[in-house]
């Protein structure tokens, strides 16, 4: 007989808001645990393997203090808490969702959605430099924008500075039409699309027109030096060593560098090293920088990109020569 639990929520509203419409999260409970869930007034009952019995247990304390804090509960969160939990079921998830990055324009509340989101916006809080490595789709560069936006409207630095290398990904730029802003500008059209999505268009024109925030290719940081800032270099694993050592040195007093990349999105020509991968070997240790590694887990896009980051971790992959991919893709945006 498998084991069993019984959770009571003890309050009427509130249960009806933890099962969700025709017990749609307790569906969902069921189908990513494994487990049985029957209610029976305000009482769930849990029935399964003893470990996942467990985890759901906690999922369903830790939903209903969130549901306390007025927090509103929606399936891909219970998705994301399922995952925290699973990984360890003593986390508190009200430290981790409560926790608000800033506000967008829509009223969208940017928070973490996994452990090692939650220690990368922390890293970033009491580091000046700080490394977000990971697949596609885990929020690097969403989240460090959303730091940057917050710094800025807090007025704790001045400016933010969004950066790119313009690698090309089986097109050379030689042949795309227009001068150099309009040719690496289909580069940094991510880092807008990210801005638009926190700011109302009219003040992230204002602040792009006045030069409070910059995106900039990667080449156009040569000799400057950036005081009171908040620097982003997105998609970093496509910087050459010389390049990355050229970005590092750029920071100023009282600025900040967030530095994101996918190392096994490396599409630069055979025999460059990745500048990314050489800061991983040698600044780590070094203190007032920061490391947060993501993997599939940390995924917060369609629960459909996490099954194929996983894929693609598990096949057989040919042997990948100085950290250079064997699929020399454009890598996917990190938003």
């Amino acid at each position: 007989m498998c084991p069993s639990k019984h959770f009571d929520v003890a309050d009427a509203t509130l249960a009806a808001q933890l099962f969700g419409q025709q017990n749609k999260h307790l569906k969902l409970i069921e189908k990513k645990l494994g487990i049985r869930l029957g209610s029976q007034g305000t009482v769930i009952h849990l029935s399964g393997e003893p470990a996942q019995v467990h985890v759901g247990y906690r999922l369903l304390e830790e939903l209903c203090l969130l549901m306390r804090e007025n927090m509103p509960i929606y399936p891909t969160d219970i998705d994301y808490a399922i995952r925290i939990l699973s990984s360890d079921s003593s986390t508190s998830l009200k430290d981790i969702f409560c926790d608000t990055v800033f506000i967008s324009a829509r009223n969208k509340l940017i928070a973490p959605k996994s452990l090692a989101q939650k220690n990368y916006i922390d890293n970033i809080r009491k580091n000046h430099v700080v490394f977000g490595v990971g697949p596609a789709g885990t929020g690097k560069t969403y989240l460090a924008m959303a730091m940057g936006v917050a710094a800025l409207m807090r007025k704790e630095v001045r400016r933010i500075m969004l950066v790119r290398p313009a690698v090309e990904a089986g097109e050379k730029l030689g042949f795309l039409p227009g001068d150099l802003a309009e040719k690496v500008n289909p580069y940094l059209r991510p880092l807008y699309d990210a801005l638009y999505d926190m700011l109302d268009l009219q003040k992230a024109q204002e602040l792009l027109e006045t030069g409070v925030v910059e995106v900039a290719p990667l080449a156009f940081m040569r000799g400057r030096t950036l005081n009171d800032a908040f620097i982003i270099l997105d998609e970093a694993q496509n910087t050459t060593a010389e390049q990355m050592k050229m970005f590092l040195t750029r920071l100023g007093f009282g600025s900040k560098a967030v530095v994101t990349g996918d190392v096994t999105q490396i599409d630069l020509p055979r025999g460059n090293q990745s500048g990314l991968l050489q800061a991983i070997e040698i600044l780590s240790g070094v203190d007032d920088i920061a490391f947060t590694h993501f993997s599939d887990v940390d995924v917060v896009r369609h629960p459909i990109v996490q099954a194929i980051v996983r894929a693609y971790q598990q096949a057989d992959q040919p042997p990948i020569e100085a950290g250079r991919s064997a699929n020399s893709a454009a890598a996917i945006e990190d938003l």
